[in-house]
């Protein structure tokens, strides 16, 4: 490839590749020469005290972490020259009028930049800039590297009339690249529909609906990229969480936002966030989780919160010396009424509740010629009188004692479940046996849910900056309301796809989740090009969506590469071994994806075969690329190549046929190169 001589910017280099090199070169050293000066630093006469300085050190720490050069991974992907230059405010500093796209800033001993921040707006037209739009762009470049040499360049001249617009093939290699070990981040491929949503604003709550393949995970975190970018004085005070649906997924995920630099992201799973007072060690069988997780429960819960709150009848008397102060009943009772039509939560309340009734003794003294200040009003508040009152009126409530007394007392869940819940629906959820306390208890993970909402009816739940819900479709309405929680005074991103639905109270839509989330007026985007899943593979999945979620747009593969994919009928279990066998054979992953049950007998097939396998999660090596997944866990993996084993028992592991024809969506769709479907049963008809 050559820079043609039209070209405003041609690098008179007689060999661009090697110029190119150079630059990689120099910029390795600089972004090294960058870390050295960090390393370097001496706080030892900046620091006031030791708090001050473990926090300096720690933050020094991370700065090196973030600035640590990944040999396999390219220091910058793509190069822009402008037509003009773009102004200073744009570009945080030009070097000239050409920009090397990357991963993070770099910078050389004078300060001027070798490498821009792909998150910088003068980067944006590398993702957006067309022959329709050039954005006055003359020329883009698009690098190929092999473990982390600049091997080939592509350019685009898009302000040239005379050029064509075409397809990058170094875009279409490096979308269709073999992956092994855990997901990588897309910062070279992001498309402009992509772009678009990892660009959006932190104020706003942005739900991205989106095929297998669609690339809405690495969206959502590549906005929290951005965000961090962005907004990252506010965020480092306010925080940010990703949410998965397990462990393995998030371990999965875990490199793509440190591979950007950014090192302080939390991550946890629903349950992480709910089970942190109580050891979740039971199961609900699926119409009992049902009711937990709907949203009525959320009245039953505050309903038997403020059932607590007793009415006064006695007057409260405080003895200060020798003076007595009296509040009668029925202003005691004007006090609690207006605390509980304020809607604030029980603690606040019950914490404001004495100040309240030493402001009535207070009023008093005024009255009566004395001249109390604050310390009197405290003074008051802390009588032993007002106290006792407190405790009586108002007392304290322990939440998981209050749910353990829902769940095993069929009397108080009636009383406060009325109108609300039926009796069909309370006798579902009620514990058939008693239990002796909170620690005895066998608490399933809806059950922890219900702890937290009404710990948060108790006190308020700390809330984050911003929070990215992956796999969202999945949640119940009492766990979005969990999430939603941690994000009252920030936005979200929330991903999922209603197709991939696999539990029983899996959302019918987004506004129905955004509004359970407390984020009703979030915008909803759809992605639809397929840029993982090849062609034959996802065309044949999607049979299935006209019964699993008849609305959705079935996903559009853009690979030019259709795939390999296989159907087979088959004897025995030597043949899924065989198959394995097969697919190895290539480059890459491949994942053996079983319903649960079957995992065993392949699980004893694969050693007796004498093939090494992997537990979802578990990074592949060059000597072990093969994972055994039960179905129950393959969503949100991906692996080069995937053996399906027997459709029918996929949908058969699970309690209807809905959710069993979703888990098989999802199995169906975790290749990247090919797929072959394995079954010695008949197919589900919907397979066609």
């Amino acid at each position: 490839m050559s820079t043609p001589a039209h070209d405003p910017l041609a690098d008179p280099h007689p060999d661009p590749l090697s110029r190119e090199r150079s630059h990689l070169a120099e910029s390795r050293a600089a972004l090294r020469a960058m870390r050295e000066d960090v390393e370097s630093l001496d706080i030892r006469d900046v620091t006031a005290n030791w708090v001050n300085a473990e926090v300096l050190a720690r933050q020094i720490d991370e700065r090196i972490k973030a600035l640590a050069d990944l040999s396999d991974t390219p220091l910058f992907f793509g190069r822009l020259d402008y037509l003009h230059a773009p102004g200073a405010e744009q570009a945080e500093g030009a070097y000239g009028e050409r920009f090397y796209i990357g991963r993070r800033h770099v910078h050389d001993h004078d300060g001027d930049p070798m490498v821009i921040d792909w998150r910088a707006p003068v980067s944006q037209p590398f993702y957006r800039a067309s022959k329709k739009d050039p954005m006055d762009i003359a020329l883009r470049r698009r690098f190929g590297y092999t473990r982390g040499d600049i091997t080939a360049y592509e350019d685009e001249h898009l302000s040239d009339p005379a050029e064509a617009a075409r397809t990058s093939k170094l875009l279409q290699q490096e979308i269709e690249r073999p992956r092994v070990g855990p997901m990588r981040d897309i910062v070279a491929t992001i498309q402009p529909e992509q772009d678009e949503i990892v660009r959006s604003g932190l104020s706003g709550t942005v739900c991205v609906q989106g095929g297998p393949g669609t690339g809405k995970t690495a969206v959502g975190l590549h906005r929290v990229a951005y965000l961090l970018y962005a907004h990252r004085g506010r965020l480092a005070r306010t925080g940010t969480l990703v949410i998965g649906p397990n462990r393995s997924f998030l371990h999965y995920i875990e490199q793509v936002l440190p591979a950007l630099g950014e090192l302080t992201v939390q991550q946890a799973t629903v349950d992480d966030l709910v089970a942190k007072d109580v050891d979740v060690r039971g199961t609900d069988d699926a119409p009992a989780a049902i009711i937990k997780g709907d949203a009525r429960m959320a009245e039953v819960l505050r309903r038997a919160v403020h059932a607590h709150v007793t009415l006064p009848t006695e007057p409260v008397v405080v003895v200060r010396g020798s003076r007595r102060w009296r509040v009668p009943a029925y202003e005691l009772e004007d006090i609690v009424r207006e605390l509980l039509d304020r809607g604030i939560r029980y603690g606040a309340a019950r914490e404001a509740l004495p100040q309240r009734i030493a402001h009535a003794v207070l009023v008093q003294m005024e009255r009566s010629g004395e001249a109390p200040d604050d310390r009197v009003q405290d003074s008051v508040a802390r009588n032993a009188a007002v106290k006792a009152a407190v405790k009586h009126i108002w007392p304290p409530v322990d939440p998981a004692k209050l749910v353990l007394r829902l769940l095993t007392d069929a009397d108080f869940l009636a009383a406060h479940a009325a109108g609300v819940l039926d009796e069909d629906e309370q006798k579902t959820i009620l514990w058939a046996k008693p239990v002796r306390s909170v620690k005895a208890a066998k608490w399933s993970a809806a059950d922890a849910v219900l702890i937290d909402e009404t710990t948060d009816l108790v006190q308020r739940t700390h809330s984050l900056g911003h929070v990215v819900l992956d796999e969202a479709q999945d949640l119940s309405p009492m766990q979005y309301r969990a999430v939603g929680r941690r994000c009252t005074t920030g936005s979200a991103t929330v991903l999922g796809d209603l197709a991939q639905g696999t539990t029983p109270w899996a959302t019918g839509s987004w506004d129905e989740a955004l509004s359970h989330l407390g984020k009703s007026d979030g915008v909803i985007e759809e992605l639809t090009a397929g840029f993982r899943v090849p062609t034959d593979v996802i065309t044949y999945a999607s049979r299935l969506l006209p019964h699993i979620a008849p609305g959705l747009t079935p996903v559009a593969s853009v690979r030019e590469n259709p795939g390999f994919f296989a159907l087979r009928a088959i004897a025995d279990t030597a043949e899924v071994v065989a198959a394995c066998e097969e697919l190895l054979r290539n480059e890459g992953s491949t994942g053996l994806i079983a319903a649960d049950a079957r995992v065993p007998v392949l699980a004893e097939a694969l050693t007796a075969a004498g093939i090494g396998y992997l537990a979802p999660g578990e990074e592949t090596t060059a000597e072990t690329r093969l994972t055994l997944v039960p179905a129950s866990l393959a969503k949100g993996l991906e692996y080069d190549y995937v053996v399906l084993d027997e459709p029918g028992a996929v949908v058969d592991g699970e309690p209807d046929e809905r959710t069993g024809l979703r888990r098989l969506y999802v199995a169906l769709t975790r290749a990247v190169s090919g797929l072959i479907v394995t079954h010695a049963a008949p197919l589900p008809p919907q397979l066609g």
